[in-house]
């Protein structure tokens, strides 16, 4: 297939490795196709709204090590649920039929959506609508199905690990209880991976319902030899017979449920219960930025020429996904059906009570 005029979007939050995707799509696109590339401004949003611009060779020169994206990025933009007006004046309309317009005035060939689960499940139904699309995996959740590991994850979690070391310091000489609270949503794997790389003794995850028994016996337990504890949990962990903890709710966005609040109730609880002085940390947006590790920007660099090649293979309404260390595509229903979540038999979860990890359970 001729690739002329490709169009690239990044959707929902962002995560290092955006740009080196970006850049692994629009430099051989260049180079090697002699293509238009097509940057749409603020992922969906954009291609609604028609905001986008001409990809030049300069623009992606050294963007590999750059966190964030150049072309903006919004998690409200979703066509078939899209918000419009201003402040308490919000109605949601179905703009999908101008982002198929939108897609023919500017004469693409194919369509690169570079995103989660949400972004992915938009790119299917625009490919059902008739769109080429082309799907690449992004989530530092990690929580994408289809595919092993998603760019941005392995980044955030070696944010979240280097906030653990800096955090058992400072809990070890003040002899407290440290709570950290990550970010993960319905998924596990950010603070599990984190909690076991970093040496948390309390990790809980929205898998495993905690018990808060479970939690005061391990911290009361630590105080009386090594005097300090760390925990750390997951913004969508839960304790047993009750529910997440919600921050807000707006419904501009697709999933109108934004969690948060969980680290500051886990850490009240303790201190009220045991009487160990107790401290809580949110990581928040610092797991979104900074520079990708090496493990993303190779990943990422991999995903998008594997993706530039299936195009010009003729394959649409597919993503990248990474399978025993192969990049190959799989078709995108395949991809959004459901959600990765950390199994009840993973070799994470061994690993972790097998030194000692109380899981809450």
């Amino acid at each position: 297939m001729k690739l002329k005029r490709i169009g690239i979007l990044t959707g929902g939050g962002d995560c290092p490795g955006l740009n080196a995707v970006i850049r692994s799509i629009a430099k051989p696109a260049m180079s090697y196709y002699n293509a238009t590339v097509i940057g749409i401004i603020d992922g969906y949003e954009g291609l609604v709204e028609g905001r986008h611009r001409e990809l030049t060779p300069m623009d992606v020169l050294g963007i590999i090590n750059q966190g964030g994206t150049i072309l903006g990025t919004s998690n409200k933009g979703d066509p078939f649920h899209f918000p419009m007006g201003e402040r308490n004046n919000i109605r949601i309309v179905d703009a999908s039929q101008q982002v198929v317009d939108h897609y023919r005035n500017l004469k693409l060939d194919a369509l690169v959506t570079i995103g989660g689960d949400g972004t992915q499940i938009i790119a299917h139904k625009l490919a059902e609508m008739g769109l080429n699309v082309m799907g690449i995996p992004k989530t530092i959740d990690n929580d994408l199905d289809a595919t092993e590991v998603t760019f941005g994850h392995d980044s955030a979690r070696a944010v979240a690990t280097e906030a653990i070391d800096r955090l058992q310091t400072t809990a070890s000489a003040h002899h407290r209880v440290m709570v950290m609270e990550t970010m993960g949503r319905y998924a596990g794997w950010l603070a599990l991976g984190a909690g076991l790389a970093g040496g948390a003794d309390i990790i809980l995850i929205p898998e495993i319902p905690f018990s808060w028994d479970a939690i005061f016996e391990s911290v009361l337990k630590r105080s009386k030899g090594a005097k300090f504890s760390i925990v750390c949990v997951a913004e969508g962990a839960k304790p047993s017979g009750g529910g997440v903890s919600v921050r807000e709710l707006d419904k501009k966005r697709t999933d109108p449920v934004r969690l948060g609040g969980i680290g500051e109730l886990v850490s009240k609880r303790i201190e009220d219960e045991t009487g160990l002085e107790t401290r809580v940390t949110v990581l928040g947006h610092v797991q979104r930025g900074g520079s990708p590790t090496a493990f993303d920007r190779i990943l990422a660099t991999r995903f998008g020429t594997v993706a530039l090649q299936a195009m010009s293979n003729g394959q649409f309404d597919v993503m990248t996904s990474l399978r025993q260390n192969t990049v190959i595509t799989v078709p995108l229903a395949d991809a959004v059906g459901r959600q990765r979540l950390v199994p009840p038999d993973s070799q994470l979860i061994f690993a972790a009570k097998a030194v000692g990890t109380c899981l809450g359970d």
